[in-house]
């Protein structure tokens, strides 16, 4: 039967094998594999069923740790269970996993695969987390893309079963768990003819029983211990044909091949890399390209890397291999190498000294580290990896994506170097977190990978910061499978959904020539251009970069959609890139809207509808003129006052310029200095607070719910204001004697413009009730006044804190010691 296409992502396509082929699911969130369990308890609660026509059971734990021993006691009652995680939660797991296996327990982990915490946190991707659990005895198996981990999920599954082995099944956090692409389904069919009846009836027999009664994790002294150890070594023996076994009964029900060891390239290549993860898709279509320009060389993706399919290495490494580069997507300091380098000059030794390959057949093995914490690794990373292959002594232990001006470990490489996808086209978006453009992003690409006979592909860029912070948005559309785990270099499309941004972000910088660049502005088209920065002035000239408008804000404002801009962008994202007809994409969006907000009753629904309706209308084309005219420039970094470290570090990473950062940059210890965040000035809101003193009545709760400091009172002797600037408000404190004034002012770069303030505030104008003491304004008409007006407000005298009455009112007269958001 022919299979359902969907467009999802990997944590969906896993959590839909998981949920179909398991009885017990015990949960504990952490990202990047939340997902895959908030899935799972949606369509429990939605009554869901497994294959077996029953609603497996979801248990969320007090902590990983907790959900791996109940994995662990759910398996001794013979229950199929799973779990997923990923990093410390995984870590956390670790004693459990040796116990799971010790006891042969028939299970299947997913792991989106995350960096665990050294000098600093990071949520982002990479392999460290599996690679810490090599000698706990669990099987790892990796999937490098999103069909892969949708399909693997099942593969693991199957063969868990038969080999008694539990499988951890990984996938890169972030880079794999949060791409969307179109891929084919596997239906329930497909699954029950994977699991054998048979081996889940035996799973079943050895659960712990009053009917069968046995013990387990009994204790052993030295005299048994290591021979008991070694009693599981046929398990071990006989797992990797298992799998091999595993994969060609998918491939017969499916018609998708794998093996547990792939090579692509040419078949008498002299320069070969090993690799595992997205990393062996970048790699694989750069070789394919460099084997058409007549280069002889190929990549080995390791899938199954415990246990390690020695024979099925022997035969994809070509013999005629000279120098063969190794990636670890991890590092250990200390070890000669990291793992896979270290497993395959291992592989290589035990290979020589079995006779299967002679002393000439052995190349010169080197090992690298690239994509730390979901770093990019871009074709052109790639080529340079095989061009350092080519060198008299190649580099050996080296470091590629970054510049190590340290030791000096770093591989250069040409960043000009691109891979060809034919037939696509691409688009980046920039918005923020929580205000809805990711979400939009998700439903486009769904809705053209569904609508349409277009591939579809999305990578989704975040800040740690979450909410409030960054997004960026990676789209691409193809005909045929797209196959770019990296970032889009050169979009045909560019959003941006905060204005602001345009001071910050160089926008335009991954346009391609003649591409089309849309804006979210507050003002009209006719004044757009003159507000924009100069750099982007000059960009969009040089370019000659199509350039559309809308005030989305307005349009939400009128429909009471608050910040919520979404639904309105994404209309005009379908109009300007004619994907599939505009009509048939807002009946899409719709639909989109219904089932998202539905549950939330028809009036959010209605909102957002309205919106949708009248988005075209105020969607504009701009004149560009033929020359800059621009009088304002993008961020030029914080003012010379600023510590240093903040200049030569912060500032470039402000300016998404960190990548560019050298080793040298960085403390060796993580160490990292405080009070940065207050020069940071994200200048996030499209709107902030704006404060009416003939309304106030100076009770302090806006500045006490602010969560940020953004929003600060004062009280000060008149003769403070001399010097004032123009528009600095001001008003006679209530309750002090003569001469005492009182302020409230906001750091318009600091405030968020979460409206907390407002929401709080108590005073009500009589004249106008719809009006309080602080009302939301549009920042950019007011940002430099407020600008200026916030420094005079700092240089105004403090007072004495012991003088100060602590309570709610008195307490915010103190300087905060905790302040602005970043």
């Amino acid at each position: 039967m022919p299979s359902e296409s969907r467009t999802l992502d990997a944590n969906e396509a896993v959590a839909s094998v998981a949920f179909r082929s398991n009885e017990v699911i015990a949960i504990y969130p952490i990202t990047p594999a939340s997902p895959m369990g908030e899935h799972a308890d949606e369509w429990a609660v939605k009554g869901m069923e497994n294959i077996w026509g029953n609603t497996p059971q979801i248990a969320e734990m007090q902590s990983e740790g907790g959900a791996a021993g109940a994995v662990h006691g759910a398996l001794q009652t013979g229950a199929l269970t799973t779990t997923f995680t990923a990093s410390q939660g995984l870590l956390l797991m670790v004693p459990t996993l040796f116990k799971l296996a010790g006891e042969l327990n028939a299970c299947c982990i997913h792991v989106a695969a995350r960096s665990i915490a050294t000098h600093a946190l990071s949520i982002f991707g990479d392999h460290s987390d599996v690679m810490a659990c090599r000698s706990t005895g669990v099987a790892l198996l990796c999937s490098s893309n999103v069909q892969e981990a949708h399909d693997f999920a099942c593969v693991a599954q199957a063969a868990t079963l038969r080999s008694r082995i539990p499988f951890l099944h990984f996938f890169d956090g972030f880079r794999t768990s949060h791409e969307i692409a179109t891929i084919d389904m596997i239906s329930d069919e497909q699954l029950l003819d994977m699991y054998s009846q048979e081996m889940i009836d035996a799973h079943r027999s050895r659960s712990l029983s009053p009917d069968h009664p046995v013990i387990r994790g009994t204790a052993q002294n030295p005299d048994v211990f290591f021979q008991s150890r070694e009693a599981c070594n046929s398990y071990y023996d006989i797992c990797p044909e298992i799998v091999e076994e595993e994969f060609k009964r998918f491939e017969k029900l499916t018609g998708r091949s794998y093996g547990l060891v792939d090579y692509t390239g040419h078949p008498q290549a002299e320069r070969v890399i090993v690799v595992m993860g997205s990393g062996a898709e970048t790699a694989a279509t750069v070789v394919e390209q460099m084997v058409d320009a007549g280069e002889k060389v190929g990549v080995v993706n390791v899938r199954l890397y415990r246990p390690f399919p020695l024979a099925h290495f022997h035969h994809a490494v070509p013999r005629s291999c000279k120098q063969l580069a190794v990636l670890d997507r991890t590092k250990e300091p200390g070890a000669l190498g990291e793992p896979l380098y270290l497993d395959v000059v291992s592989a290589f030794a035990e290979l020589k000294n079995g006779g299967q390959r002679s002393s000439e057949e052995i190349p010169l093995v080197t090992g690298g580290r690239f994509g730390l914490s979901s770093k990019e690794f871009t074709p052109a990373m790639v080529k340079g990896v095989f061009d350092n292959l080519l060198e008299e002594t190649p580099k050996q232990h080296f470091t590629v994506g970054i510049v190590d001006d340290v030791t000096h470990l770093s591989l250069d490489y040409d960043e000009s170097f691109k891979v060809a996808i034919p037939g696509c086209e691409s688009a980046v978006v920039l918005g923020l977190g929580s205000d809805g453009t990711v979400g939009a992003n998700k439903n486009s690409i769904k809705i053209i990978g569904s609508s349409t006979d277009l591939q579809s592909q999305a990578y989704f860029e975040y800040d740690s910061k979450k909410s409030g912070a960054v997004t960026i948005s990676n789209l691409r559309f193809a005909p045929a499978k797209i196959r770019a785990p990296y970032k889009v270099e050169e979009a045909d499309f560019v959003g941006c959904h905060l204005f602001g941004l345009l001071r910050q972000y160089d926008v335009v910088a991954k346009a391609k020539v003649g591409a089309t660049l849309l804006l979210n502005a507050p003002y009209s088209p006719e004044k757009v251009w003159d507000e924009l920065p100069r750099e982007v002035q000059d960009g969009i000239l040089e370019k000659d970069i199509r350039l559309f408008t809308i005030d989305a804000q307005a349009i939400a404002d009128e429909a009471g959609l608050g910040k919520r801009i979404n639904t309105i962008m994404q209309v005009c994202f379908f109009e300007l890139t004619h994907f599939m007809a505009t009509d048939a994409a807002i009946e899409e969006i719709k639909g989109a809207v219904e089932k998202s907000y539905g549950k939330r009753g028809p009036e959010i629904v209605r909102r957002n509808n309205k919106a949708i309706d009248v988005a075209l209308a105020q969607l504009h084309q701009v004149a560009v003129p033929e020359t800059a005219t621009s009088l304002t420039k993008r961020w030029g970094g914080f003012p010379k006052e600023a510590p240093e470290f903040l200049h030569q570090v912060t500032a470039t990473i402000i300016a998404g310029e960190g990548d560019r950062l050298p080793v040298s940059a960085f403390p060796h210890d993580g160490t990292w200095p405080v009070g940065s965040s207050r020069w940071e000035k994200r200048n996030l809101a499209s709107e902030i607070p704006v404060w009416d003193p003939s309304v106030c009545i100076q009770c302090n709760k806006c500045a006490a719910m602010c969560p940020h400091a953004a929003i600060r009172p004062a009280f000060y002797s008149e003769e403070s204001l001399v010097g004032a600037p123009p528009t600095f408000k001001s008003t006679a404190m209530k309750g002090a004697e003569d001469g005492v004034s009182y302020s409230l002012q906001v750091a318009p770069e600091d405030c968020t413009g979460c409206a907390l303030c407002v929401a709080v505030c108590p005073a009500k104008d009589r004249a106008n009730p719809k009006m309080k003491a602080i009302n939301m304004a549009p920042q950019p008409p007011i940002r430099a006044d407020e600008v200026d007006n916030y420094a005079f407000f700092l240089d105004l005298p403090k007072p004495d804190r012991e003088t100060v009455k602590l309570d709610l009112k008195g307490s915010q007269f103190l300087e905060p010691l905790f302040e602005c958001s970043g």
